[in-house]
């Protein structure tokens, strides 16, 4: 977990320093590309090299971690303040309701998340939030489906019976009793989604579905190093925003499992013993 952490840091930091080294000159203006080579190897000039259009790939890749960490961070937020209160509501409510929103949530999560995403980006358009948009929907059925089958084995606890047979209403009941006890594995859930919506972000951009192109941005890096590759050689297009995303994705992934260890102490014994 402790190096999840540590990479994830050093992207948070990446991201928000990287105007900052522009400003100072240690970073080239990523959307600028005129005034350098065509597919120039990486050198002291470019550290990373060109690409097929001269832009500089380093000031790219840093930037890339902006653009990815701003759309994910966007897209899990959408999903958690959606898909916890529907599954705090559907759990504890019970009936037609519950029934209506499993119905719709079971339907949707048995789509594939990319294919999904992408229907609702060529829906939206490109741009940060609409690429959040179409993120965010693949996600939503899950932390309905985790929040919504704690509250159900939750809400028949004593101390729930007890609450309403003081008269606590039922937002009392939700938002006092319920809460806390059913979003203990959601912070998990958040940080594995995050990772998973890197490489969806990506896909989008590879498919030319995501940010706008004058935006930095993994995927549509990737798209047009394709060119390079099958042609020339030219390998350091590809290599380092695949690179920068693969670092991220397992730096978040490595969080996700540590979250889950310190939450579910009980898998880690039993795995231990295994």
């Amino acid at each position: 977990m402790a190096l999840g952490i540590v990479i994830s840091a050093i992207y948070v930091c990446t991201a928000l320093l990287s105007p900052w080294f522009q400003s100072i000159g240690w970073l080239q203006n990523p959307t600028e590309f005129l005034s350098n080579p065509i597919n120039d190897p990486p050198s002291m000039a470019h550290w990373f090299g060109t690409d097929v259009q001269g832009y500089d790939v380093y000031a790219r890749t840093l930037f890339g971690s902006q653009a990815a960490l701003q759309v994910v961070v966007v897209a899990t937020v959408f999903s958690l303040v959606i898909g916890v209160p529907l599954g705090l509501f559907s759990g504890y409510l019970g009936g037609r309701l519950d029934r209506a929103l499993l119905f719709l949530m079971d339907t949707i999560y048995t789509l594939p998340g990319l294919l999904l995403s992408v229907t609702v980006a060529f829906v939206v358009g490109r741009g940060v939030l609409n690429a959040a948009i179409a993120l965010s929907v693949a996600y939503v059925p899950q932390y309905y489906r985790v929040v919504r089958n704690h509250t159900v084995s939750v809400k028949t606890e004593l101390f729930i019976e007890a609450a309403q047979a003081t008269g606590a209403s039922p937002w009392r009941v939700l938002t006092r009793y319920l809460l806390l006890n059913v979003i203990q594995s959601v912070p998990v859930l958040f940080t594995l989604n995050a990772a998973d919506a890197i490489l969806t972000l990506a896909g989008l951009g590879f498919l030319g579905l995501g940010l706008p192109e004058e935006v930095p941005e993994w995927g549509h890096d990737l798209r047009q190093a394709l060119s390079g590759l099958s042609t020339g050689g030219i390998w350091w297009t590809a290599l380092f925003p695949g690179l920068a995303m693969t670092l991220l994705v397992v730096g978040l992934s490595l969080v996700g499992e540590g979250l889950n260890d310190l939450i579910n102490p009980l898998l880690r014994r039993n795995s231990w013993r295994q």
